[in-house]
């Protein structure tokens, strides 16, 4: 198994080179969790792993609760399904309690406030009641609870208050209202669940990410949980019965089925979020991209939102214009596309147009 290899079998694996899948839901339960603070670039990429979902069908589910958005995993939000939230948060919500401890100290926001803040917010979402975030910053300063000033110089100490209110499953995301996000109580999007056992949790992680994200190492299973090294390898040894595994450069990669699974035609395109599963997935993204690739995506930064794949590789960037009733996507290229692969790029412009439900807008 070479690089090319693992690139192919990631994409057939995640589902981008063809799926059996029509709702965003099923995406979501395939992938166990989907990265999605950049929200926008999170539906579309339930849409490249669905046959016919497209934006509005995406925004009818998470407005129904059939996908949930909350932090998990790691300090950011994902897409998880009410049956996974609550085994998820359980398993991954200490270990990102522990990354955030330096900021609840930083922001004085010990347990005990923590604790006073969290009945405040539930008590505000009593009655099947869905509140934004200014909302409940309103309703903890009508109980004497500051979410702004002091310590906080940077508007962080709600986001955190709210969060560990996520971290700790009282709440999750609920119905737009509007353009903003709303919470709801998670008791009202999430059915009650038996008692948790850790190692099964692990050892059902671990099947499911290398199932749907394999061909991977247990350092890439880390890198995605949150969790330590040591959790990862203990849940791949749990669910081993289930997998296979190759030795490529000293590496165990680890995968559920077939190592070469069968490929899409050559070339195809994807246009994705920098922040897709099929990028930010894995620890080693050499599969992906050159070191030279990476050190120029680096130097982007915070301005680096979107990446154009061509047969499992990135070999540019591009950005979505969206205007009323139309979408551009202004591209730029690491090297030089033939014909055959601008043709890809250009499917892949018409794929991401009807995924929005709008026209053709300029490309360039």
């Amino acid at each position: 198994m070479n690089q090319n290899d693992i690139a192919h079998a990631r994409l057939a694996n995640q589902r981008l080179t063809g799926s059996e899948f029509t709702t965003a839901a099923e995406v979501v339960a395939w992938l166990v969790a989907v990265q999605a603070q950049e929200y926008t670039g999170a539906k579309a990429a339930l849409g490249w792993r669905a046959g016919g979902l497209d934006d509005t069908a995406v925004e009818r589910a998470f407005a129904a609760g059939e996908i949930l958005r909350t932090h998990v995993l790691r300090p950011t939000w994902h897409f998880v399904t009410p049956a996974d939230i609550r085994w998820l948060l359980k398993l991954t919500g200490p270990r990102v309690h522990q990354v955030n401890g330096g900021m609840y100290r930083r922001l004085e926001l010990d347990e005990a406030t923590l604790r006073r803040c969290a009945g405040v917010i539930t008590g505000a979402l009593q009655g099947g009641r869905a509140l934004t975030r200014d909302q409940l910053r309103d309703a903890l300063a009508a109980a004497g609870i500051a979410t702004s000033g002091g310590p906080d110089r940077n508007g962080q100490r709600l986001a955190y208050i709210v969060m560990w209110a996520e971290l700790e499953g009282l709440i999750a995301s609920g119905p737009r209202l509007g353009k903003q996000f709303s919470y709801v109580l998670l008791d009202e999007r999430a059915p009650a669940v038996g008692p948790f056992d850790r190692d099964a949790a692990l050892a059902e992680l671990a099947r499911r990410y290398v199932t749907s994200h394999g061909p991977a190492t247990a350092a890439d299973l880390a890198n995605w949980s949150g969790l330590t090294l040591t959790d990862a390898r203990r849940g791949i040894e749990a669910a081993r019965p289930a997998l296979l595994h190759e030795d490529v450069n000293g590496q165990a990669l680890w995968f559920a089925d077939a190592p070469l699974p069968p490929r899409s035609p050559s070339p195809t395109a994807y246009l994705l979020s920098i922040y897709d599963e099929y990028i930010i997935g894995y620890r080693d993204r050499s599969a992906i991209g050159s070191a030279e690739d990476g050190a120029r995506l680096g130097a982007m930064g915070n301005a680096l939102q979107n990446v154009i794949v061509i047969d499992g590789r990135i070999v540019g960037t591009w950005r979505r214009t969206l205007r009323k009733a139309t979408v551009g996507v202004e591209l730029n290229s690491f090297r030089p596309l033939n014909e055959a692969e601008s043709a890809a790029v250009a499917t892949a412009q018409e794929q991401l147009r009807e995924f929005y439900g709008l026209k053709s807008g300029e490309s360039r």
